[in-house]
């Protein structure tokens, strides 16, 4: 890992988004990444970094933004400004740190929402202490962004249900603890026949199918259930439910995705502007001149653009308690292509140097192009904000 960097700006803390714990947490979090509490992260192999990053950051109880009060977290409910920041935060510093967050957070989201109180005390404290890794199974190979086109398959078997089918792109596959999974359960046509299940890593039936490498490393899997039973108690909410919850527990977390590019974008930010400083050319530096100067304007805006739309998402979630379907989309959508387009030129301003393998540059462009795609690529966000507007609820 790079030189623990000395954290992203905090001038949006004053915006009236934010409370004082927020503020809190902010320092917190700095003074723990400047202190060297991520420790040494092993790029080259993610399984053993990633659980060394879940078992750091549920020692700094950071991990405790991820579940409810009552289950070892650090809100009655999740509080989604905080995890916000988190990611901004750990973004900054390290995807992959960033990854080991968020994915406890999202991996047990529709846990923390329908949950019997058996499986919430059972999962959520370990995952609040990094004792468990956890996952979130929703994509197949023929259903992605179309979630309606599910084949993957649960039957009622008496007190059981029994699973077959595979899901692919499955974050932390092969080595989380236990995975949230959505399976259809009846006859109904599209969304409707889905239902939610806890799956644990050592369920018989339940295998890795394939590993599956990136141009940003991080733990994916292709996995497969092969009758593979479950008790009923393991179903999360009622059947025919599961899209609900899956969209209920992204709606949570879309605007903390918008967060971590947004933490992406002010490294990268930073990163250029320390190097046009120094960077001698045509007798001054690149930060001198006029066209370095006007890409810096353009990057910082764009920045703030997607800040202030992520903030507000989080805002109205807390606090006004509201829907924010429309609100997160726009905040993952903005959030993400800005990001890219800032890292692009963060890139293009470090020249032949921004391309090389273990630059800063190099690997947040590598970073950066997968969150333009998970948990909703950028065409389903306009889809989503449009569907959202000929609904009526444009505010």
């Amino acid at each position: 890992m790079d030189k623990a960097p000395r954290g992203p700006t905090r001038d949006h803390l004053d915006w009236p988004f934010f409370e004082d714990n927020h503020r809190a947490l902010a320092e917190e979090l700095d003074n723990f990444i400047a202190g060297g509490g991520l420790g040494a992260i092993d790029h080259g192999n993610v399984d053993t970094a990633c659980r060394h990053l879940v078992k750091a950051l549920g020692s700094a109880g950071v991990l405790r933004h991820c579940v409810p009060k009552a289950f070892g977290g650090a809100s009655d409910e999740i509080d989604s400004r905080s995890v916000c920041l988190v990611r901004e935060t750990l973004a900054y510093s390290d995807g992959l740190a960033d990854f080991a967050f968020a994915m406890q957070g999202l991996g047990t989201g529709a846990i923390s929402l329908s949950g019997t109180q058996a499986l919430k005390e059972t999962v959520l404290p370990k995952v609040a202490s990094g004792a468990w890794i956890s996952a979130f199974a929703l994509s197949e190979p023929d259903a992605g962004s179309d979630v309606a086109a599910m084949t993957c398959a649960a039957r009622r078997d008496g007190d059981h249900f029994v699973l077959d089918g595979e899901k692919t792109w499955i974050s932390n596959g092969g080595i989380a603890d236990v995975y949230t999974v959505f399976a259809r359960t009846g006859g109904a046509p599209g969304t409707r026949g889905i239902s939610a299940f806890v799956v644990f890593a050592d369920t018989p039936g339940f295998t890795i199918a394939e590993r599956i490498e990136t141009i940003a490393p991080h733990p994916l899997a292709r996995i497969r259930f092969d009758n593979c039973r479950i008790p009923a108690s393991q179903l999360l909410g009622s059947p025919g439910e599961g899209f609900k919850i899956a969209m209920r527990t992204l709606d949570i977390f879309r605007p903390s995705v918008a967060a971590a590019a947004t933490g992406f974008a002010r490294r990268a930010l930073d990163e250029a502007l320390a190097h046009a400083k120094s960077r001698k050319m045509f007798g001054a530096t690149l930060a001198d001149l006029p066209t370095a100067q006007s890409t810096f304007g353009e990057m910082a805006t764009a920045i703030d653009a997607a800040a202030l739309l992520t903030c507000r998402t989080a805002w109205q979630r807390d606090v006004q308690k509201r829907p924010t379907t429309r609100e997160a989309a726009m905040a993952k959508m903005t959030a993400t292509e800005n990001a890219q387009w800032v890292i692009d030129q963060a890139l293009q301003l470090f020249g032949g140097r921004g391309v090389r393998v273990g630059e800063i540059t190099e690997r947040l462009y590598r970073e950066i192009r997968a969150l333009r795609i998970y948990e909703g690529a950028t065409e389903v966000q306009k889809l989503i904000i449009g569907r959202e507007l000929m609904k009526g609820t444009a505010r």
